[in-house]
């Protein structure tokens, strides 16, 4: 009886190390699929002067069933005015929200946006553009390196 529990005791540790391992090379793909898209973005960009003409607070986190959390601090994203190079004044939100706010109303912001699409333009900042590819290959590389120096550590002890 000792036996049949520990060779499941095993089992159920090989399949948590090889889906740690699967898990985080889905992130890291992910990850890496983001920088290319983000890459891709900046290759082909067009630059303009932008003003942060607004900050639009937004309470973003919710837990799983929808409530906001006592925790919870409503997160500021600007909103910037521009002129994309067709003369056209175009205004967006920003993706990336914080708090305390990283600009302010009537800051002066670098916008990239695409020429043939100048609505989905975004602020030229670390955080719009390269957090969620560092995020999800960050937890990607940290997933897989542990499964594999786990899977390692056991190989090496048999």
């Amino acid at each position: 009886m000792e036996f049949e529990v520990q060779v499941r005791g095993r089992t159920a540790r090989r399949w948590i190390m090889f889906g740690m391992i699967a898990l985080g090379a889905m992130f890291l793909a992910i990850g890496l699929v983001l920088t290319g898209v983000t890459a891709s973005f900046l290759s082909d960009a067009k630059r303009a002067r932008g003003s942060v003409v607004a900050l639009e607070w937004r309470d973003d986190d919710h837990g799983a069933s929808g409530k906001t959390l006592e925790h919870d601090t409503p997160v500021a994203y600007p909103v910037v005015e521009f002129t994309s190079a067709d003369g056209m004044p175009r205004k967006f939100r920003s993706s990336a929200g914080s708090n305390p706010p990283s600009y302010q109303k009537g800051d002066l912001v670098e916008v990239l946006y695409r020429a043939d699409s100048p609505e989905d333009a975004q602020v030229n900042g670390f955080a719009s553009l390269w957090l969620l590819p560092l995020i999800f290959g960050g937890v990607g590389l940290g997933l897989s390196g542990a499964g594999t120096a786990v899977a390692m550590v056991r190989r090496w002890r048999s």
